[in-house]
Protein backbone atom coordinates (compact mmCIF):
# COMPACT_ATOMS: atom_id res chain seq x y z
CA UNK A 1 0.00 0.00 0.00
CA UNK A 2 1.63 3.57 -0.89
CA UNK A 3 2.14 5.46 2.05
CA UNK A 4 2.79 9.58 2.73
CA UNK A 5 6.05 9.49 4.35
CA UNK A 6 7.81 12.76 5.94
CA UNK A 7 11.72 11.59 6.07
CA UNK A 8 13.78 14.06 7.06
CA UNK A 9 17.15 14.38 9.45
CA UNK A 10 16.73 15.77 13.24
CA UNK A 11 18.52 16.90 16.05
CA UNK A 12 18.03 15.08 19.68
CA UNK A 13 15.88 17.67 20.48
CA UNK A 14 13.53 18.00 17.22
CA UNK A 15 14.85 20.81 15.07
CA UNK A 16 15.22 20.37 11.21
CA UNK A 17 17.34 23.69 10.64
CA UNK A 18 18.87 26.36 13.63
CA UNK A 19 17.83 29.55 14.18
CA UNK A 20 19.77 30.59 10.68
CA UNK A 21 18.50 28.15 8.58
CA UNK A 22 21.36 26.44 8.57
CA UNK A 23 22.31 22.89 8.45
CA UNK A 24 26.08 23.10 8.68
CA UNK A 25 25.88 20.70 12.48
CA UNK A 26 23.96 18.30 10.08
CA UNK A 27 26.99 17.86 7.55
CA UNK A 28 29.09 17.61 10.10
CA UNK A 29 27.72 13.70 11.30
CA UNK A 30 29.41 10.82 10.47
CA UNK A 31 26.44 8.80 8.44
CA UNK A 32 28.46 5.94 7.92
CA UNK A 33 28.92 4.18 4.45
CA UNK A 34 25.39 3.26 3.50
CA UNK A 35 22.88 6.24 3.28
CA UNK A 36 19.30 5.00 3.01
CA UNK A 37 17.91 7.94 0.81
CA UNK A 38 18.51 5.78 -2.26
CA UNK A 39 16.52 2.91 -1.19
CA UNK A 40 14.03 5.38 0.45
CA UNK A 41 13.67 7.50 -2.65
CA UNK A 42 13.23 5.09 -4.88
CA UNK A 43 10.27 4.47 -3.77
CA UNK A 44 8.86 7.68 -4.12
CA UNK A 45 6.41 8.29 -7.16
CA UNK A 46 5.88 12.21 -5.97
CA UNK A 47 6.96 14.96 -3.50
CA UNK A 48 6.26 17.78 -1.80
CA UNK A 49 8.08 21.01 -0.01
CA UNK A 50 7.45 23.99 1.53
CA UNK A 51 8.89 27.49 -0.10
CA UNK A 52 11.64 27.71 2.92
CA UNK A 53 12.86 24.17 2.00
CA UNK A 54 12.73 24.68 -1.75
CA UNK A 55 14.76 27.93 -1.29
CA UNK A 56 17.71 25.74 0.93
CA UNK A 57 18.02 23.40 -2.43
CA UNK A 58 17.88 26.34 -4.61
CA UNK A 59 20.67 27.76 -3.00
CA UNK A 60 23.11 25.01 -1.57
CA UNK A 61 22.44 22.64 -4.33
CA UNK A 62 22.80 24.89 -7.13
CA UNK A 63 20.08 24.08 -9.22
CA UNK A 64 19.18 26.89 -11.20
CA UNK A 65 22.90 26.80 -12.54
CA UNK A 66 23.32 23.73 -12.92
CA UNK A 67 19.92 21.95 -12.75
CA UNK A 68 21.86 18.87 -13.36
CA UNK A 69 21.93 18.78 -9.54
CA UNK A 70 18.22 18.83 -9.25
CA UNK A 71 17.73 15.59 -12.00
CA UNK A 72 20.98 13.63 -10.21
CA UNK A 73 18.77 14.21 -6.63
CA UNK A 74 15.43 13.83 -7.53
CA UNK A 75 15.28 12.26 -11.49
CA UNK A 76 12.09 12.91 -13.14
CA UNK A 77 9.96 12.53 -10.28
CA UNK A 78 6.77 15.60 -9.71
CA UNK A 79 7.93 17.51 -7.25
CA UNK A 80 4.80 20.21 -5.60
CA UNK A 81 6.20 23.60 -4.07
CA UNK A 82 4.12 25.05 -1.49
CA UNK A 83 4.48 28.95 -1.71
CA UNK A 84 2.77 32.46 -1.63
CA UNK A 85 5.36 34.19 -3.19
CA UNK A 86 7.11 33.98 -7.10
CA UNK A 87 9.78 31.35 -6.99
CA UNK A 88 12.47 30.36 -9.72
CA UNK A 89 11.36 27.10 -11.73
CA UNK A 90 14.47 24.26 -11.92
CA UNK A 91 14.99 24.55 -15.44
CA UNK A 92 13.48 21.39 -17.24
CA UNK A 93 12.55 19.78 -13.64
CA UNK A 94 9.05 18.59 -13.27
CA UNK A 95 8.28 21.25 -10.60
CA UNK A 96 4.87 22.68 -9.37
CA UNK A 97 4.19 25.56 -7.83
CA UNK A 98 0.60 25.43 -5.31
CA UNK A 99 -1.06 27.15 -2.62
CA UNK A 100 -3.79 26.14 -0.10
CA UNK A 101 -5.43 22.99 0.35
CA UNK A 102 -2.85 19.99 0.91
CA UNK A 103 -6.01 17.62 0.38
CA UNK A 104 -6.20 18.93 -3.39
CA UNK A 105 -2.68 18.65 -4.05
CA UNK A 106 -1.99 15.08 -2.14
CA UNK A 107 -4.96 13.80 -4.29
CA UNK A 108 -2.66 14.87 -7.65
CA UNK A 109 0.14 13.15 -5.95
CA UNK A 110 -1.47 10.04 -5.57
CA UNK A 111 -2.01 10.32 -9.02
CA UNK A 112 1.39 11.11 -10.42
CA UNK A 113 2.78 8.78 -7.88
CA UNK A 114 0.79 5.78 -9.37
CA UNK A 115 1.12 2.98 -6.74
CA UNK A 116 4.28 4.80 -5.26
CA UNK A 117 4.95 6.56 -1.63
CA UNK A 118 4.41 10.07 -1.20
CA UNK A 119 7.46 11.75 0.92
CA UNK A 120 6.68 15.62 2.43
CA UNK A 121 10.33 16.96 2.32
CA UNK A 122 9.41 19.62 4.90
CA UNK A 123 9.32 22.03 6.51
CA UNK A 124 7.25 21.06 9.58
CA UNK A 125 4.71 23.04 9.29
CA UNK A 126 3.92 22.23 5.71
CA UNK A 127 3.96 18.69 7.01
CA UNK A 128 1.45 19.57 9.74
CA UNK A 129 -1.10 20.82 7.83
CA UNK A 130 -0.85 17.15 6.03
CA UNK A 131 -1.09 15.17 9.55
CA UNK A 132 -3.95 17.79 10.63
CA UNK A 133 -5.59 16.29 6.98
CA UNK A 134 -5.26 12.77 8.28
CA UNK A 135 -2.64 12.56 5.71
CA UNK A 136 0.41 11.08 6.83
CA UNK A 137 1.05 7.89 7.00
CA UNK A 138 4.53 7.54 8.33
CA UNK A 139 7.55 9.35 10.00
CA UNK A 140 11.16 8.18 9.23
CA UNK A 141 13.98 10.13 10.93
CA UNK A 142 17.45 10.26 11.11
CA UNK A 143 18.52 11.88 14.56
CA UNK A 144 22.31 13.51 14.97
CA UNK A 145 23.96 13.37 17.72
CA UNK A 146 23.08 16.97 18.03
CA UNK A 147 20.84 19.46 20.27
CA UNK A 148 20.54 23.05 19.16
CA UNK A 149 18.83 24.33 21.56
CA UNK A 150 16.30 25.86 18.90
CA UNK A 151 15.48 26.70 15.19
CA UNK A 152 13.03 25.30 12.95
CA UNK A 153 10.55 22.58 14.68
CA UNK A 154 10.61 19.04 13.14
CA UNK A 155 6.69 19.03 13.73
CA UNK A 156 4.92 21.88 15.25
CA UNK A 157 2.00 19.70 16.11
CA UNK A 158 1.33 17.66 19.35
CA UNK A 159 0.95 13.35 18.07
CA UNK A 160 0.56 11.25 21.08
CA UNK A 161 1.63 7.63 21.94
CA UNK A 162 -2.39 6.40 20.55
CA UNK A 163 -1.40 8.19 17.19
CA UNK A 164 2.57 6.93 16.70
CA UNK A 165 3.54 3.51 16.68
CA UNK A 166 7.26 2.93 16.71
CA UNK A 167 7.92 -0.17 13.95
CA UNK A 168 12.09 0.59 13.14
CA UNK A 169 15.13 1.17 14.38
CA UNK A 170 18.47 1.35 13.21
CA UNK A 171 22.05 2.94 13.34
CA UNK A 172 23.84 4.00 10.38
CA UNK A 173 27.09 5.83 11.33
CA UNK A 174 26.04 8.18 14.15
CA UNK A 175 22.38 9.12 13.10
CA UNK A 176 19.76 7.13 14.47
CA UNK A 177 16.91 6.05 12.34
CA UNK A 178 13.42 5.75 13.69
CA UNK A 179 10.05 5.03 12.01
CA UNK A 180 6.83 5.49 13.18
CA UNK A 181 3.16 4.71 11.90
CA UNK A 182 0.94 7.43 12.15
CA UNK A 183 -2.34 7.77 12.54
CA UNK A 184 -4.95 5.03 11.42
CA UNK A 185 -1.15 2.81 10.71
CA UNK A 186 -0.62 3.03 13.96
CA UNK A 187 -2.49 0.44 15.84
CA UNK A 188 -1.11 -1.90 12.97
CA UNK A 189 1.98 -0.59 13.67
CA UNK A 190 1.79 -1.19 17.37
CA UNK A 191 1.29 -4.68 16.61
CA UNK A 192 4.46 -5.11 14.48
CA UNK A 193 6.74 -3.39 16.78
CA UNK A 194 5.12 -6.05 19.10
CA UNK A 195 6.43 -8.84 17.24
CA UNK A 196 9.33 -7.59 16.53
CA UNK A 197 10.54 -7.11 19.95
CA UNK A 198 8.91 -10.91 20.95
CA UNK A 199 10.80 -12.21 18.19
CA UNK A 200 13.69 -10.73 19.31
CA UNK A 201 13.52 -11.59 22.98
CA UNK A 202 12.74 -14.92 21.35
CA UNK A 203 16.38 -15.28 19.98
CA UNK A 204 17.65 -14.44 22.82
Amino acid sequence: MAKTQYYTATSIDGYTADLDNSLDWLFEVDEGTDNPFGAFFSGVGAFTMGAATYEWVLKNDNVLEEPENWHEMYGDVPCWVFTHRELPPVPDANVFMVSGDVQRVHEAMMVAAQGRNVWLAGGGDLVGEFADAGLLDEIILAMAPTVLGAGTPLLPRRLTSQQLALTHVAQMGQFAYLTYAVGSLAKLGRHLAADALAREHAVR
